[in-house]
């Protein structure tokens, strides 16, 4: 699909540069099209997201947690929604992200699976929608109380969600940028990247594939030591 009038000012042109870039570097892996200065851009400044994400005094920790947490599945699932008609059995045979990471997923009883990455987003999507609708993990009514696995869980959501949105900028960011959903791709990814510093939710092995991404848009001075790990160079695999 593409857009005659992009009003993001984002064109073709510079996605033509970047492949040329990437055959000058004779470099084997997509061109990072995210990190173009004319995508670098969000919906809300710096301050107002390091805002959002600061815990209120007198609210409780999980609450906290649980109304990200629910915001992030929303927006993530929208987003790849807009562009899951491009995310095809054949033309992502495998759930990858920046760095030649592949992801597996693990079932229930812990086998783990080499699927295409519609399936893979799909089963994150399935997991996410049933386990926020059990009153017993993010409990709604009053009097309710979170488990005490509940962090634990809130880390296996937002790992996953990460993997859907790594998959999208190494992907699919070409029919995001055309579509003019870059900024709010960037908004998200900034919110889950503050979140995660905010409160250590995601292993930093699983952050450092987008750690550029993070630099760019957050600046340097952003990250903590544990998130600014170098850049893998050899394929890699994970759940």
């Amino acid at each position: 699909m593409i857009l005659k009038n992009n009003p993001n000012g984002y064109d073709g042109n510079d996605f033509r540069k970047a492949r040329r870039k990437e055959k000058d570097a004779g470099t084997t892996e997509d061109p990072k099209l995210y990190l173009e200065e004319a995508t670098l851009e969000r919906q809300l400044p710096e301050l107002d997201l390091r805002m959002l994400v600061d815990l209120p005094p007198g609210l409780d920790y999980n609450e906290w947690l649980a109304s990200h947490t629910l915001a992030l599945f929303d927006h993530i699932n929208l987003v790849y929604g807009t562009i899951s008609e491009f995310c095809t059995m054949t033309g992502c045979p495998d759930m990858t992200g920046p760095g030649l990471r592949t992801y597996l997923w693990f079932d229930e009883k812990g086998k783990k699976t080499r699927v295409a990455a519609p399936q893979y987003i799909d089963y994150v999507m399935t997991f996410t929608q049933r386990t926020v609708s059990d009153e017993t993990i993010f409990p709604t009514k009053y009097a309710n109380e979170f488990p005490s696995s509940f962090e634990s869980i809130v880390r296996k959501i937002l790992r996953l969600l990460y993997h859907v949105v790594a998959h999208i900028y190494h992907c699919h960011f070409r029919e995001v940028a055309l579509l003019g959903l870059h900024a709010h791709l960037n908004c998200v990814f900034a919110h889950l990247t503050l979140l995660n510093q905010r409160f250590n939710l995601i292993d930093p092995k699983e952050t450092e594939i987008l750690g550029d991404l993070e630099a760019a848009l957050l600046g340097d001075s952003s990250s903590t030591p544990s998130q600014t790990l170098a850049i893998q160079e050899t394929p890699t695999t994970t759940s």
